[in-house]
């Protein structure tokens, strides 16, 4: 039986620390191409913040989005090296990413933190991608849907549950980032059917047209089979996003597997 949903597929690529002004533009145009035929999805890059203006001005007027890697929650201050959300919706983005694992990893972000990005983000006029996801020692000791589930709420519940319908999630789990490792559609199934759940019981039937991607080593060769499960939505996607090539099959092929698109 196909399923009821109907949201729109979604495939996001974060280039996170990479590229030059000219190989940014490049990737960019290249995607733009290579996609345009594509309508049945959305689709956005995600250049670093040197390179976002410029990648949003090459793109405007097309089907291909920019996402911003990061935010941050104040509008303006003493905040040396921070970009607010108003300025990045002002170059141009449509997204911006929040809570990368890497992002709270490397950076100390928290649930609180990536709270209030969230909420800056959609005061900007722009559509967060919210990160949760857990780690190995989490999923070994059998915890990942009680992380995951914490990390949503104490991300999301101080959002409206018009600001919470307007956002996009993506479980990413942390093991298998640029791992080469990815989860089993299977096992990514069950989180996302959590996450589903979670969103449900708060907002009812909008919940079930809350799109969860899912981020974590996609690559051309998984992502048809993580598309046809029921609550995948789409891909968070990071190293085979850096060519054309790669990413656009995902995309096309993601679509193709895809029965609700």
């Amino acid at each position: 039986m196909s399923n009821p949903r109907i949201p729109r597929p979604f495939f996001c690529g974060n280039w996170k620390l990479w590229g030059t002004l000219s190989d940014s533009v490049a990737l960019a145009t290249g995607v733009r191409n290579a996609v345009a035929a594509v309508t049945a999805a959305d689709v956005a890059v995600g250049p670093g913040f040197v390179a976002l203006g410029t990648v949003a001005d090459k793109l405007k007027g097309g089907s291909v989005g920019v996402a911003a890697q990061d935010g941050y929650w104040e509008l303006k201050g003493a905040f040396t090296g921070e970009v607010a959300m108003a300025q990045i919706a002002d170059a141009g983005a449509t997204y911006a990413i929040v809570g990368h694992s890497e992002r709270r990893q490397y950076f100390g972000e928290t649930d609180e933190t990536v709270a209030r990005k969230a909420k800056a983000a959609l005061a900007a006029g722009l559509i967060p991608i919210i990160c949760i996801g857990e780690t190995l020692a989490e999923r070994d000791a059998g915890r990942a849907l009680a992380v995951v589930g914490k990390q949503l709420d104490g991300t999301t519940s101080s959002l409206s549950d018009d600001e919470l319908g307007k956002s996009v999630i993506a479980y990413e789990p942390v093991w298998a980032i640029g791992t080469g490792r990815v989860a089993t559609p299977a096992q990514a199934q069950e989180v996302h059917a959590s996450i589903r759940g979670k969103l449900v019981q708060r907002l009812r039937a909008r919940g079930q047209q809350i799109r969860i991607l899912y981020g974590g080593s996609v690559k051309p060769d998984n992502i048809s089979e993580l598309m046809k499960e029921k609550d995948i939505d789409g891909a968070l996607v990071g190293g085979a996003s850096l060519t054309v090539d790669s990413f656009a099959k995902i995309v096309q092929q993601g679509v193709t597997a895809c029965t609700r698109s």
